[in-house]
């Protein structure tokens, strides 16, 4: 790999520069994202901020507002799951086995080889306890060992649901408890064929009867061949009791997060879109996820915006695909998901959604590489996205990069995973009420939240 990269790195540079860069301009974010024209480039723009440590230094929160390191030296912590007594479940893999089909399949490997952490996946859960409500971890287990790149964490009646990246299994859990031995119990199988996107995103429905798990494409855009496409770029509804699947929803490439609104408890995902079709094209998404929608898929962009190179086309599908609701940008990586309502974090993240952006590896200059919030109003996304954690990025070099994002309502606080620093990361407002292991709570001076919305006992 290292020779291969060699030959082609100078090659690649070449092309590179012969490409039309990004347009700093260019509003690529709200309801209606500004889509450029497409440019289907022999190799695409690669480009990708190497680790380095933090070397002291903390990620960048607004003003009003603490960031805390809660765990480290953790092996590619993906998602997280606060559970009823405070305790957080850190899913710890790294999945995926797609082999390579074109040249360029290989130098993009090898550029976003660079750009993650060398530390093996862990195949496993972490548990995290504050036991005296402080914000600083007192105790870190393994909770769960020997699973399959886990990614997706539901806990529904006593029952914890792990998505690897080829199965759901579940496990008893009992409050409190420090470690689950055993494999658990398989609920159903997940689309594992070559598995190019291997991340297998969950949440539950609010009434805890089913189960949803994206599974992302096997392809950029189809170039595979769309026989091993088949259950790839959906959403999946998982009968909990059963282990009955359903398509809930398609054309939808690469659904990296799913979380349930407080509002209108309506399904929503972060989405990543397609490749190669410029640095300013394919915006990643978030929407509101329909039952029985199509997406796009491979055929169409952002409603009917066609991808010319996907043989033969499908009119029909194209007519039919639907526009998401919010753009984030194009090639952020958004891979994490989570609601706040009532207050949330006070100020200005007081009603919306947090979404954690892994970051870019297509574009000459980065983009993503943050965690930002999207407010809501009435239900719907309403205004541009605000920076909520920053500083990942500083002299070429990535610190971190954030993953999944969990809002912990009962505390106030968020949860973020960073699977280059291999931390989690604990945001709060200064001053943010505390709650110990009893469940007392505590206000102290300088919330920035309404005292009516600080976190109460629950």
């Amino acid at each position: 790999m290292n020779r291969l990269a060699h030959l082609v790195l100078p090659l690649t540079i070449a092309l590179a520069a012969c490409q039309v860069g990004s347009d700093p301009d260019l509003d690529q974010t709200g309801d209606q994202p500004e889509l450029p024209e497409q440019n289907d480039a022999l190799v695409p723009e690669m480009e990708i901020p190497t680790p380095e440590g933090w070397g002291g230094e903390l990620p960048i929160v607004p003003e009003g507002y603490t960031v805390s390191a809660i765990a480290q030296d953790l092996k590619i912590p993906r998602q997280t799951l606060v559970l009823p007594n405070g305790d957080i479940l850190v899913a710890e893999g790294s999945g995926g086995k797609a082999p390579k089909l074109r040249p360029k399949d290989v130098i993009a490997g090898w550029i976003k080889k660079r750009g993650k952490s060398p530390v093996e996946g862990g195949d496993r859960l972490t548990l995290l306890r504050d036991e005296d409500g402080d914000g600083q971890t007192d105790l870190q287990t393994t909770f769960i060992e020997g699973l399959d790149a886990p990614y997706g964490l539901a806990l529904v009646d006593g029952t914890l649901y792990v998505a690897n990246q080829g199965n759901l299994v579940s496990f008893e859990y009992t409050e409190g408890a420090t470690r689950i031995a055993g494999s658990g119990t398989e609920v159903t199988k997940l689309p594992a064929k070559i598995n190019h996107h291997w991340t297998k995103a969950m949440t539950a429905s609010p009434d805890g009867s089913k189960l949803y798990v994206g599974i992302g494409s096997n392809s950029n855009v189809g170039e595979r061949g769309m026989d091993v496409e088949e259950d790839r770029a959906v959403i999946w509804e998982i009968d909990r009791e059963t282990g009955a699947s359903r398509i809930f929803a398609s054309g939808i490439r690469n659904p990296t997060a799913l979380a349930f609104d407080p509002w209108n408890e309506q399904l929503w995902a972060v989405v990543n879109e397609r490749d190669e079709l410029g640095p300013q094209l394919v915006p990643d998404y978030l929407t509101s996820v329909r039952d029985g929608a199509f997406y796009g898929w491979p055929y169409s962009y952002y409603g009917q915006n066609v991808d010319p190179r996907i043989k033969p086309a499908r009119p029909d599908l194209v007519n039919k695909a639907v526009v998401p609701d919010y753009a984030l940008g194009s090639h952020v990586a958004a891979l994490g998901v989570d609601f706040t309502t009532d207050g949330g974090l006070g100020g200005r993240f007081a009603e919306g959604a947090f979404v954690g952006m892994h970051g870019s590896w297509n574009r000459a200059d980065p983009s993503g590489y943050k965690v930002v919030f999207v407010p809501f109003r009435g239900g719907r996304p309403s205004g541009e996205p605000i920076d909520l954690l920053t500083g990942f990025l500083k002299d070429g070099h990535a610190r971190g990069r954030p993953v999944g994002v969990t809002y912990d309502e009962a505390r106030g606080v968020l949860y973020v995973a960073d699977d280059v620093s291999n931390t989690v990361w604990r945001i709060a407002p200064r001053g943010a009420a505390r709650r110990n292991s009893s469940g007392d709570t505590t206000q102290l001076p300088g919330d920035p939240r309404p005292p009516s919305t600080a976190p109460t006992t629950r």
